[in-house]
């Protein structure tokens, strides 16, 4: 198998540290320069460092640059964090760029209202409406099936209009009619899921944080009951392929509030657009890249390279951060107000003891999980009929999403525009299940050597594709891959992954932090912080960046205007019928849909 994988020491390496000595001591502030990092402000604007440029910290720092405040964000690696895309290293030949890939494939469903919002006002070079014009609607979707069993394959509906109103019996309908074009489970368990999912549907606000995010989703289904077919495609399916967490652990709150969400943008209802959208470009080219230029043409300073360490408390506030710059030397930045935009498994730990005894909200977020979900890229040489948009290989056992991506790119000549010119397409697959053996070797994909997770991920791809009388994939016209940099020591006892993502077993929810904290030049954002839509999202990230603006703008005294923060879409029929819930859970009954 051809091999472009490249470790992740080898993708970020920058200079050595050479001077241990300052590193040792870097309690010495740094003078207030472009040089030692700290922010210098202008007459009309106050200093605001953001820590991390992902894209919670590059909407903080774009809504934060709107308003006046000068900013400065440190990013210790690459802008735009878990959602950029990369290049492979080496890739490049006749002038062509290096082919693209990234941590995993981009999706920006219908449902996301803040993000949309943002990409709107970025600008982008022929576009009315920015990067936004960027985005394009996949015609169809495939659940890949192994074992010679048919994949069920359907096209994404999206209605012209929004639907007539929307009573608990049409929803019913229309839910029955979705499962039955999509899944085409026996009828008796189809009738049976619509039936929870109207029950999670009408559950009032109360019935949702108080039961239903201590009721795994597999036990909310009552899965173990059911078909091997309805658990993987509506226990395990959803859950593990798209909320990236397990069946048996992920909270029914966050389950069912994506699927609500889902089922009312495929019925045209308070979306921002189609319920699959992707970019028509790789991540950087279509939106990350214009972004970047955009802040800077706002002010925004950037700092890449540069590493937090630790945020100081001192005097009732946040004194300064520890950070190391590209070089290795420890120095301290200082700014009137600091956003924490990091994902929580590194943001934690730059919080001091003193900074957490000073909110003890920052305590809890030790008890919130991550997982792995890495992308990894098989570039071929002729392209395979597969299937125009995301296919899940719901038999896999390692719960591969995939999409092919040069259809989508048709700015792009694919072999003309990229790598060597034999390329043709890029096929970006999703591994979300680490900790099962796989069929080649019987190992973990984190037992496995680099080499063996991209055998395995193509042989578990070819068990769910190759399978019924024809071979799309085919040995001969697999050109290379590219497994994510983020992920180290693959195959030795302490494998690593420096980008995992944030999951939702249940009781999580309750132990999700504000935007504003107790201290109160310090603020949160990132897609663990407490917003509307509880799950690891872009969206996530956006939304608690503005509520981090619009806190901070509250401690300021400023008179700028609130960032707008747009909630998930709550259809009005449905909300009488939440009201009904919330008498009977206080009376202390069951929802009227809830027949056990």
């Amino acid at each position: 198998m051809a091999r472009t994988g490249n470790s992740r020491r080898t993708f970020i390496a920058g200079a050595a540290a050479t001077t241990a000595a300052l590193a040792a001591s870097g309690g010495l502030a740094a003078p207030a320069s472009a040089e030692s990092g700290a922010t210098s402000a202008p007459a009309d604007g106050r200093r605001v460092a953001v820590l991390g440029g992902g894209v919670a910290g590059l909407t903080a720092a774009h809504e934060l640059a709107e308003r006046g405040y000068a900013v400065t964000v440190y990013e210790r690696r690459a802008l735009g964090g878990k959602a950029r895309s990369m290049d492979v290293p080496g890739s490049a030949r006749g002038g062509r760029r290096p082919l693209p890939a990234e941590h995993g494939f981009r999706f920006i469903p219908g449902i996301y209202h803040n993000l949309p919002d943002t990409m709107r006002r970025i600008p982008f070079p022929g576009n009315a409406h920015g990067v936004w014009d960027n985005l394009v609607a996949p015609r169809e979707m495939m659940f890949a099936r192994a074992a010679g069993r048919e994949d069920l394959r359907a096209p994404i509906p999206w209605p012209d209009h929004s639907p007539a109103e929307l009573t608990p019996e049409e929803l019913r309908r229309a839910l029955t009619g979705i499962l039955q074009s999509l899944v085409r489970l026996p009828l008796h368990e189809t009738a049976y899921f619509v039936d929870r999912a109207l029950v999670f549907l009408t559950s009032c606000d109360e019935r949702r944080d108080e039961v239903w995010e201590r009721t795994p989703w597999w036990d909310f289904t009552r899965a173990a009951q059911m078909s091997r077919e309805y658990q993987r495609i509506l226990a395990i399916g959803v859950t593990r392929n798209i909320v990236a967490t397990k069946a048996e652990e992920a909270s029914t709150r966050t389950v069912g509030t994506l699927g609500e969400a889902f089922v009312f943008n495929l019925l045209g209802r308070g979306a921002d657009g189609p319920p699959d959208r992707i970019l028509n470009l790789p991540t950087n080219e279509a939106w990350i890249d214009p972004w970047e230029t955009h802040l800077r043409s706002l002010g925004v300073e950037f700092r890449i390279g540069w590493t937090v360490r630790e945020v100081r408390y001192g005097n009732g506030r946040v004194s300064g951060v520890e950070v190391e710059d590209p070089g290795g030397v420890r120095r301290t930045v200082t700014a009137d107000h600091y956003v924490s935009a990091l994902p929580v498994e590194h943001a934690r730990r730059t919080w001091s003891p003193a900074l957490r005894a000073a909110d003890p909200m920052l305590g809890r977020c030790d008890k919130l999980e991550t997982d792995w979900m890495t992308g990894i890229q098989f570039y071929l040489t002729e392209r395979a009929p597969l299937v125009h948009g995301h296919l899940n290989c719901i038999d896999s056992p390692w719960s591969l999403t995939a999409i092919q991506q040069a259809e989508h790119w048709p700015a792009r000549d694919f072999p003309a525009d990229y790598g060597d010119g034999t390329a043709v397409d890029c096929l970006s697959v999703d591994i979300s299940e680490w900790d099962k053996p796989g069929i080649l070797y019987g190992k973990t994909a984190k037992q496995c050597t680099r080499e063996e997770v991209a055998r395995e991920v193509w042989a578990q791809l070819k068990a769910s594709l190759n399978d019924t009388g024809t071979a799309p994939l085919k040995d001969a016209k697999l050109h290379s891959w590219f497994l994510d940099p983020g992920v180290d020591g693959l195959g030795t006892p302490n494998p690593t992954n420096q980008d995992e993502l944030l999951i939702h077993p249940t009781g999580t929810f309750h132990n999700r932090p504000s935007a504003g904290t107790r201290v109160p030049n310090f603020f949160l954002s990132g897609d663990y912080v407490a917003v509307d839509i509880d799950l690891a999202t872009m969206e996530g990230a956006n939304a608690s960046a503005r509520a981090a603006v619009n806190a901070l703008l509250a401690r300021d005294g400023s008179p700028a205007k609130p960032c707008t923060i747009t909630p998930l879409y709550r259809a009005p029929e449905i909300e009488s019928a939440k009201r009904h819930d919330r008498w009977r859970y206080r009376l202390g009954l069951r929802n009227v849909f809830d027949i056990g």
